[in-house]
């Protein structure tokens, strides 16, 4: 007999292949601190975003099948580069005139600009926290200024004063000439300004762990330690590999280029570089790179102001290697496909199981789906409900499925809620009717009467069945060109669901109406008016 293990060995889920990758890193030997050490980073330059969110998730993905093919403990870090300069002013915060006297200060010295937190910095980190306890997540919080000032970071800075020739041998081949002139791993941070300086270096003294610049025309001399000097982004990455023994980071496309240099000065610093995964980026709605200080794309909470938290969770699982376009229209698609999985689950084998997202997301405890109605076509339902609302639609669905209520499928009541809201601001104000020709109002017409003539259970599949029927005995080639008439004509939509579902749902002497008043040009002097 197969056992879980036996099998996720096997299995292609890429959660799967990852953690197998991190399991032969320890088949000599067991981590000597004990526990397989997962990590992520997080820039709070601006508000977190979903990308953010995703490396967590996808983490956490890896660190859950890990711990089925392995017994050695795991830990979770989500580390926060607090410490680094603002470069900019972020365009999504309010105040912003009173962040601009702050740039190339650290973060954590920079003034809220929400007025909640003691600093812009801390302000992030807590928004990002808060998410992530939303999702249930198990991780250690560390900001790099407590790591920085609280000597946790001590040795391996006083490492990389000791090793600071071949640290810039390094990176000094991977800079421009320009640059070159005026690089330094180290960036002081100025006892007058407070801000990160970006200055030459005039003198690294190894054994006493100081280094020495000039600071706005004085000569300066600090020590490494204490939080005094942080250290260029690139050598950082590396340097709190080496520093908490990571066994495992992924990042963006973006630093794939990089790689090299944070394995080689992790390396330097006396680390064993990590296992790491390089996921594909997300896309705004144009195209562009979803990025926190523009903040284009979706935000966390704007997800969720329009779906449950695992439809999010299920989009992450998605393809990570591809570039994916992330805004509010993937957002119907997410939570269906997200259902589908769910009420497949019960009935597959364990291999099947373990290719299924759900079981990522929810590790052993997979939820049952009570969506009795697809998140699409609740949001048809929202159409032609009117200014009913929820309770209009639970009218539709109530007759579709006498057993739901609010009650016993509570998933179901959020959804309506979600549908409702994700209809009034994105499907409403979109909605283009159209007059049907000569040919499609003969079908329509045509399909009200074998309605008005419906003698047969109102069951979903007889019903598409007929409305294929008509669009056939009136010529549509292709029949898509049929459904796509009835879409445009009756939901002011190009796309729509299975038309017969919706008519089981919607109700024959509901869908006859809605046919008539198209056919009487209603819709069409509604949207006008």
């Amino acid at each position: 007999m197969t056992t879980l293990r036996d099998a996720a060995m096997k299995s292609k889920a890429w959660p799967f292949e990852e953690a197998r990758r991190v399991l032969k890193r320890f088949e000599k030997k067991p981590p000597e601190k004990g526990y397989v050490l997962f990590e992520t980073g997080y820039g709070p330059s601006g508000l977190p975003h979903i990308g953010t969110f995703g490396e967590v998730a996808r983490t956490t993905m890896i660190r859950r099948a890990f711990e089925i093919i392995s017994d050695i403990p795991t830990k979770l870090i989500c580390f926060s580069d607090d410490l680094d300069g603002m470069r900019k002013v972020p365009e999504n915060v309010p105040q912003p005139e009173l962040l601009r006297e702050h740039l190339q200060k650290p973060l954590t010295s920079v003034p809220d600009p929400f007025g909640q937190y003691e600093s812009f910095g801390q302000h992030n980190n807590a928004m990002l926290r808060r998410f992530l306890d939303t999702f249930g997540f198990e991780y250690e919080f560390i900001s790099a200024t407590d790591f920085y000032r609280s000597g946790r970071f001590d040795p391996v800075l006083l490492r990389a004063a000791e090793q600071y020739d071949r640290i810039m041998e390094v990176m000094l081949a991977s800079l421009r000439e320009e640059r070159q002139q005026t690089y330094s791993c180290f960036l002081p941070i100025s006892p007058t300004s407070g801000r990160v300086l970006y200055v030459p270096i005039k003198h690294v003294d190894a054994r006493a762990g100081t280094i020495t610049f000039d600071d706005e025309g004085e000569e300066l001399t600090l020590p490494v330690t204490g939080g005094q000097v942080k250290l260029q982004w690139k050598p950082d990455f590396g340097a709190r590999w080496a520093a908490l023994d990571v066994d495992f980071e992924m990042y963006g496309k973006d630093h794939s280029t990089n790689t090299p240099i944070y394995d080689r000065i992790c390396e330097i610093l006396g680390g064993r570089k990590p296992e790491h995964f390089t996921y594909e980026l997300f896309l705004d709605q144009n195209g562009q790179k979803i990025s926190k200080s523009k903040g284009n794309g979706l935000s966390i909470d704007e997800w969720l102001t329009y779906a449950a938290t695992e439809s999010l969770s299920y989009f992450m699982y998605q393809k990570p290697k591809t570039a994916k376009r992330m805004y509010f229209d993937v957002i119907p698609k997410a939570v269906d496909e997200y259902h589908q999985q769910l009420r497949a689950y019960p009935e597959q084998t364990t291999e099947q199981k373990l290719m299924n997202p759900v079981r990522h997301i929810h590790g052993d405890n997979v939820p049952a789906s009570d969506l009795v109605v697809s998140f699409q076509m609740l949001l048809n339902l929202a159409s032609v409900a009117g200014a009913s609302g929820k309770e209009g639609l639970w009218g539709f669905i109530r007759r579709y499925a006498p057993e739901a209520s609010p009650e016993t499928h509570p998933g179901l009541d959020q959804a309506a809620d979600f549908a409702l809201r994700y209809f009034n601001d994105f499907v409403a104000p979109a909605r283009q009717f159209r007059a049907p020709d000569d040919i499609e109002r003969r079908a329509m017409e045509d399909l009200a009467a074998r309605l008005a003539e419906w003698g047969q259970p109102v069951d979903a599949e007889t019903l598409q069945s007929m409305v294929f029927a008509v669009g056939k005995d009136h010529g549509f080639e292709p029949l898509r060109n049929w459904f796509s008439a009835l879409y445009q004509v009756l939901l002011g939509a190009d796309q729509g669901p299975r038309f017969g579902g919706f008519v089981a749902l919607y109700g024959i002497d509901e869908t006859r109406d809605l046919i008539e008043r198209a056919l009487a040009g209603e819709l069409l002097a509604a949207q006008s008016s």
